[in-house]
């Protein structure tokens, strides 16, 4: 009887000891796949905040096109109007000249004068024609040249320290002081650099474009009085000039570095926001004057 007992004691022991372990095996698969769900959950978080970024960059390179595919039918429409104005021009001209070939109180002499004046004022509407011809192409260069900018510049386009707009037929490249240089410093700060070379770049692949580059302070007098800013804003546009010559190789005849101190605001000084919008330096692009001048040298001899 006690042998019985004594076996049936051991067949339970040995039934709970099994039981255990496939419990235990079974919750350590349990963890394992909890992990793995976990991991595929933030896996797909990740992915969707991805998507996001993608879609929302590619929603704004989109809009940015299309402005400026707009500025440039527009230019293409002033050109048409002008040519037709033109063309309607050089018809009236031809008619105007053969009546009064025809009427027999005009002296030989007095037509050839006419003619001569006709002929002069029809050279004159072809030099305004190849003026607005070059007017045409300018603009489309400063948008392939805003375009190329912003392609190299990337994700840094993104932040309020870069802008890049074209006034008046030039390239304005406004970099913010805080980006640039520690407060009161005209040394650039070496998270800078990635932006200067990347503009240096697009500068030295457009090597007929003069480069101007601006200091500019807000009116909070630093040092002695507004000479203080004037003199701050001078040495960070020759630091910034010096660095795109020495350490990114653009060509020094290209260059000039100025300070326009507090003297040329961007906005109004009174409020915060708006002193830090005008410590700033600007790097302006410009046509060569000499090709400038070229191109003008037509009109000025008539």
């Amino acid at each position: 009887m006690k042998q019985l007992i004594l076996g049936l004691m051991t067949l339970a022991l040995l039934s709970s000891c099994v039981a255990k372990k496939k419990f235990l095996a079974m919750q350590s698969q349990r963890d394992s796949l909890q992990n793995a769900l976990s991991m595929c959950k933030k896996s797909l978080a990740d992915c969707d905040d991805a998507k996001t970024k993608v879609m929302s960059d590619l929603d704004m390179k989109t809009k940015d096109l299309d402005m400026k595919t707009k500025d440039l039918d527009a230019t293409k429409s002033k050109l048409k109007a002008a040519d037709d104005q033109i063309d309607y021009l050089k018809k009236t001209n031809t008619n105007l000249l053969q009546r009064l070939q025809d009427l027999s109180i005009i002296t030989q002499s007095g037509a050839e004068s006419i003619k001569k004046s006709l002929d002069a004022l029809n050279e004159k509407d072809k030099t305004i024609k190849t003026l607005t011809s070059e007017s045409a192409k300018k603009d489309s260069m400063n948008v392939t040249l805003v375009m190329n900018l912003k392609r190299s510049l990337g994700d840094e386009m993104n932040s309020k320290d870069i802008q890049i707009e074209v006034k008046k037929g030039v390239i304005f490249i406004s970099l913010s002081d805080k980006m640039l240089f520690q407060s009161g410093s005209a040394a650039i700060n070496p998270d800078a650099q990635s932006v200067l070379s990347k503009v240096a770049k697009v500068l030295n692949d457009h090597k007929n474009l003069d480069i101007m580059v601006e200091g500019h302070t807000d009116n909070v007098p630093y040092g002695k009085g507004s000479a203080g800013n004037w003199d701050l804003s001078t040495k960070r546009a020759n630091t910034v000039v010096k660095t795109l010559q020495t350490k990114y190789k653009v060509a020094p005849e290209r260059l000039t570095a100025a300070g326009k101190g507090q003297y040329e605001p961007k906005v109004d000084n009174k409020t915060k926001d708006g002193k830090k919008q005008n410590r700033r330096t600007e790097i302006i692009l410009t046509p060569k004057l000499d090709q400038f001048f070229e191109m003008m040298s037509p009109m000025m001899s008539k």
